[in-house]
């Protein structure tokens, strides 16, 4: 049963692609740059992702995958991985959420929760 609390941090930040995007076709693209942290005293390797995308519409996309960006990153205590991805949703606004799944060296697993943020157009929320 994973852990209630987590040894890793993930901190996001999100950027608009207007050259990506095209909101005439309901068309809006975002990248997400994820820093994740290892502030546990134990190293662990990132085995999977889960991702919730939801759009204004309520409309959802679930992700899940081996790894990030094609990799597997071994965080030792106090190292950290950062990767940029990108995700489409048809509206201006939406959020995304989800969680990383983790290894320990004896092979016991915990998932990374990552709290929900906001995809949005500049200007679109105050």
């Amino acid at each position: 049963m994973p852990e209630s609390s987590s040894p890793i941090d993930v901190i996001v930040e999100t950027h608009y692609l207007e050259d990506q995007s095209r909101p005439e076709q309901d068309y809006y693209v975002f990248a997400y740059t994820i820093t994740i942290v290892n502030r546990g005293d134990e190293p662990a390797r990132l085995l999977n992702r889960h991702w919730i995308i939801t759009d204004a519409n309520g409309k959802i996309q679930e992700v899940r995958g081996a790894g990030v960006v094609g990799e597997h990153p071994y965080l030792k205590p106090g190292e950290q991985f950062t990767y940029t991805s990108g995700a489409m949703i048809e509206t201006p606004v939406g959020s995304m959420k989800g969680e990383y799944e983790f290894e320990r060296d004896d092979g016991s697993r915990f998932e990374a929760p990552i709290a929900e943020f906001i995809l949005s157009v500049p200007r679109v929320l105050h």
